[in-house]
Formats: structure tokens, C-alpha cells, sequence
């Protein structure tokens, strides 16, 4: 548990709020995929902490992306610069890098492109950015993708941008231009896409991971509100595993698939 003092604490749009902490402790292990749990600062004695995905780090600079949805993250979105909150972190088991000869397609739905940018840091080759949401207004930080060298491409329901449809339906044409080469896939968003996405992944044959990171509550393996089904150690049977303990990170072919 480390105190964090708030750098900057900006509005992206729709809600969504972009918030830099001076942490350097927690930066310097912070892999892709891992979370931090932040006691928000007023509010420690009220409510839990609340689990966040590390979006990035930058030197002694912990970035978190976060839209506002209840009592908690509408209080850090009024913290100013230099208030202190309490942080636990890095949390959790992070992704697995793609291997030198591997390129990463990155799946995210709304902001679950925050939980995936780490991963423009640790691969070798430039890969693809994948992203859906609703409509334009939850589509977030793409630009940020395209700055480190990733090709972006969008999808949303009502066809405000990019394709209009689930971007799960992005995959078919993008395995056919890049026949003959390894990818592998990286998941976050909501529950229905990376369900969605894992039974994809499967039929097509194609390795990939996804961040079950959204169902998490205590954070610490107390509570039990983040189990889910996955594969038994010995890949015969099922098993339950806590999310934040055990996760937030699964192979996609190790996740019960049934919603």
C-alpha cells in the first residue's frame, strides 16, 4: 500500500476521466493487464477501494482511465492535483507479452482500451488495435494507439464510425490480410464481446488472452463477488478462480463460455 498524489485528474469526454498519480513504486513492476486498487482520498471510511486498470506508466507517472458511474468515481473525479489517495498495486496477473515473431491484435471494448496500451510497450512489432463501442461518444484514447505505431481500426453499433457492427467482426478479414503470419489476440472490454471473442478465437484456431478485469469488487480475493468458471488445472473439468487473485487474466480457451 502506497500513497499516490494526484498530477492530474482531466476530463476525456462522456464521462470518462484521465488521471496521472505520482507512484513510483507501482511503475516500476506495472506489466499490461495488472490493476491498481485506490482508497479514493474523503471516502476511505465510506466505501471499498476501488480496482482500476493501469492504462500506463511513464517514468515515476501511474495513468488510469475511468468514466464515472456511481458515488466513487464521481468523488475522484473532483480530486484536484496534490491530493494524496491510498494505492494498493500492481494487482493481479498481467498479460503475456507476444513473442519477438508474434503480432498483437488488440481487442477492446470501450475503455477497456485503457487495460490494453502497456502492450504497445513490450511488443516488438507494431500490431493492430481493434476497437468497438456503442457510438462514437465511447470510443476513447485510439489516437493514443496510433501515436505508438498501431493500426486502429473502429467499430460501433449504430455505425457513427468505422464499422457498424460488433467488432468481433473485424477478425474474419483481418486473419485473411494477414495469412501466413502468427498473431495473437488480447482482450478487454465488456462480458458479452469477450465471451464473444473467446468462442471466436477458438473456432479460428488463433492463441489469445482476455481481462475478465470489469467483474472485480474488493480487489483482494475477500469478497468472492468476482469468481468465475474456468478450465481445471488438469483440462479435464472446471474449476471456479477469483478474478483479482487468480486473474484478470485468462487464456480465452480456459474460460466457461456460457454467459
Amino acid at each position: 500500500m502506497l500513497n499516490g498524489e494526484i498530477i492530474s485528474n482531466d476530463p476525456l469526454k462522456s464521462g470518462y476521466f484521465f488521471v496521472r498519480f505520482h507512484a513510483p513504486e507501482i511503475c516500476a513492476t506495472a506489466r499490461a493487464g495488472q490493476f491498481v486498487h485506490v482508497r479514493i482520498a474523503g471516502l476511505g471510511q465510506y466505501i471499498l477501494r476501488r480496482p482500476f486498470s493501469i492504462h500506463s506508466t511513464d517514468g515515476d507517472v501511474l495513468s488510469v482511465v475511468y468514466k464515472v458511474v456511481g458515488n466513487g468515481t464521481e468523488q475522484l473525479s473532483r480530486l484536484t492535483p496534490g491530493t494524496v489517495c491510498d494505492l494498493l498495486g500492481p494487482v493481479g496477473n498481467p498479460y503475456t507479452p507476444p513473442a519477438d515473431d508474434e503480432i498483437p491484435v488488440l481487442v477492446g471494448g470501450g475503455y477497456g482500451s485503457a487495460a490494453l496500451y502497456l502492450l504497445t510497450r513490450t511488443s516488438k512489432q507494431r500490431g493492430v488495435l481493434l476497437l468497438g463501442a456503442r457510438s462514437e461518444a465511447d470510443l476513447i484514447l485510439h489516437d493514443r494507439y496510433r501515436d505508438a505505431g498501431f493500426d486502429v481500426r473502429l467499430a460501433t453499433n449504430d455505425g457513427s464510425v468505422g464499422y457498424k457492427g460488433f467488432v468481433t467482426a473485424l477478425i474474419p478479414p483481418l486473419l485473411e490480410e494477414y495469412a501466413g503470419k502468427k498473431l495473437r489476440f488480447y482482450g478487454c472490454g465488456p462480458r458479452p464481446m469477450l465471451l464473444a471473442l473467446a468462442r471466436q478465437l477458438i473456432e479460428l484456431g488463433q492463441p489469445g488472452e482476455i481481462s475478465l478485469d470489469h467483474l472485480m469488487c474488493c480487489g483482494v480475493g475477500a469478497c468472492f463477488a468476482c469468481v468465475v468458471k474456468v478450465r481445471s488445472d488438469d483440462g479435464n473439468g472446471w474449476k471456479y478462480a477469483r478474478t483479482c487473485k487468480d486473474g484478470p487474466v485468462f487464456d480465452a480457451r480456459d474460460v466457461w463460455l456460457e454467459d
